[in-house]
C-alpha cells in the first residue's frame, strides 16, 4: 500500500476511534501527504479534478462519461468500457459484473451513487448492440486520452489513477477500509484467509453509502 493509502486508512481508523469514545483527535489530521511522483502512487488533488470535470464537456460525450463513470464507481476501465446494458441493473441501482468481467473472476455487485447511475441512463441505447458505450465496447482509450490531455493543464496521470482517487478520497473521507476494499472488489486485507472464508457479507447498504458521499463531495469539488 502507498503511503498515502496507509495515511488515509489510518484516518479512517481513527475517525471510527473518535465515533465510539475511544479517542479524542484524530493524529492524521494535519499531517501532508506524500508527493505524488510515480504513476503507482498517482492521486489527482481536489485542484486537478475540478480541472480535469470542467474540461470533460469539451470532449466526446461518451468517453468524458466514461471518464465521470471511473471517478464515480473506481471500476477498471475496461469494467466500464465494456459495459452491457444486461449488466446494469437500472431497479436495484447497481452494475453486476459476472465472474469472466472482474480480475478475481468472481461475481461483483456495485451499488451506484445517483450521479453515476444518471450517466447511465441518459445513455442512448443502440439496437445495434449490447454495449452501452460504442457498437463494440469502447476501444478508442489512446487518441481519446491524448484529446482530453491536450486541453488539460494538469500532470502526467493515466486512467487506473482515477481508481486510485477514487479509493483515496473514500478514506478521506473516513469510510472504513474495508468497505473501501468492498467496493474496489479487492480479496485482500479484511477478505483474506480466514476473514475471507467466514465472512460473506457483501456490504452493499455500506457500499452505496460510502460512495453517495464521495458523489456529493466530488459535486462540492467540481461546483
Amino acid at each position: 500500500m502507498s503511503r498515502n493509502r496507509a495515511r488515509s486508512a489510518l484516518s479512517s481508523f481513527f475517525s471510527w476511534c473518535i465515533s465510539e469514545g475511544l479517542l479524542d483527535a484524530n493524529p492524521v489530521q494535519g499531517t501532508a501527504k506524500a508527493a505524488q511522483n510515480g504513476s503507482r502512487e498517482r492521486v489527482l488533488t481536489t485542484e486537478e479534478l475540478r480541472e480535469l470535470w470542467h474540461t470533460l464537456p469539451q470532449i466526446n460525450e461518451g468517453f468524458a462519461d466514461i471518464i465521470r463513470l471511473l471517478l464515480l464507481t473506481g471500476l477498471r476501465r475496461n469494467e466500464v468500457g465494456l459495459l452491457t446494458w444486461n449488466e446494469v441493473d437500472f431497479k436495484r441501482g447497481m452494475i453486476v459484473l459476472g465472474p469472466d468481467r472482474t480480475k478475481n473472476r468472481k461475481t461483483f455487485e456495485l451499488p451506484l451513487s445517483t450521479q453515476a447511475l444518471a450517466i447511465l441512463e441518459r445513455q442512448h441505447r443502440r439496437n445495434s448492440t449490447e454495449f452501452v458505450f460504442s457498437d463494440k465496447g469502447y476501444q478508442d482509450w489512446d487518441r481519446a486520452k491524448q484529446r482530453l490531455d491536450r486541453k488539460l493543464g494538469i500532470a502526467e496521470w493515466h486512467l487506473h489513477d482515477l481508481r486510485r482517487t477514487c479509493a483515496t478520497q473514500l478514506g478521506e473521507l473516513g469510510i472504513q477500509p474495508h468497505y473501501v476494499e468492498a467496493i474496489l472488489n479487492h480479496v485482500s486485507g479484511h477478505k483474506r484467509g480466514v476473514a475471507g472464508t467466514y465472512n460473506r457479507a457483501k456490504y452493499a447498504d455500506e457500499m452505496r453509502t460510502a460512495l453517495q458521499r464521495w458523489a456529493d463531495a466530488l459535486d462540492q469539488i467540481t461546483a
